[in-house]
């Protein structure tokens, strides 16, 4: 039977032990876990948002907009568009532009097959990414990729007139082609077409469609 002692106020209040040792310990580790998470936690979030930081700094020269009058961030070509672009190519020579050339893949290609070829392009990153590539990719000497704006740019020097657009673009260039082609130009649309101009050729659907335009398709 345990002793007790009665308190003041008339109730019997059993002595409670001391902690253990064990129980201390134990209380002292929960403790120190507590405060390893914490600081393992804030190591994480850190080197998190680091990464972050680091991958938005990398990225943000090539997606930034590449033209000024329209709002035109650097979209890759899918394979599709690409394989399009070169079969209305295919069989034809002579000098080509690319407007907001991006990575170069289009100048590059069309290179190899035989063309000189140009890139206009705002972005210096994407510019010297394409000169880059070009050296590696054997065809620098036939290539030339330049840091434009493509409304100051003087269009009827080329043959070929590569653009790949943005809707709200089209019809402002529509205007531009039909002050400066003249009967050795033609015109490659892809994405979207231009608005009132009828193509002499089609190649492909939606979105990876190419459409052919020559001084013929102008509105009268």
């Amino acid at each position: 039977m345990v002793d007790s002692e009665k308190s003041p106020d008339g109730c019997n209040c059993a002595e409670e032990p001391p902690p253990s040792y064990n129980e201390l310990n134990d209380t002292h580790s929960h403790s120190d876990s507590g405060r390893s998470m914490s600081l393992a936690g804030k190591v994480t979030v850190g080197v998190c948002a680091g990464l972050a930081m680091a991958v938005v700094a990398g990225t943000a020269p090539f997606v930034s907009p590449a033209l000024r009058k329209v709002c035109l961030p650097f979209v890759p070509a899918s394979s599709s568009q690409m394989t399009n672009v070169l079969q209305m190519l295919k069989g034809k020579t002579g000098k080509l532009v690319d407007l907001g050339s991006g990575d170069g893949r289009i100048v590059i290609e069309a290179a190899k097959r035989g063309f000189h070829a140009e890139g206009i392009e705002l972005n210096p990153w994407l510019v010297a990414f394409s000169r880059f590539n070009a050296l590696r990719s054997g065809v620098a000497s036939k290539t030339g990729f330049y840091r434009r704006d493509l409304w100051k740019a003087d269009l009827s020097t080329y043959d070929y007139i590569v653009i790949f657009g943005v809707e709200t673009m089209m019809e402002s260039l529509e205007t531009k082609l039909a002050r400066e082609i003249t009967a050795t130009n033609h015109v490659l649309a892809c994405r979207y077409p231009l608005p009132r101009w009828t193509p002499s050729e089609v190649i492909g659907e939606g979105i990876d469609s190419v459409w052919l335009y020559t001084k013929d398709s102008k509105v009268s």
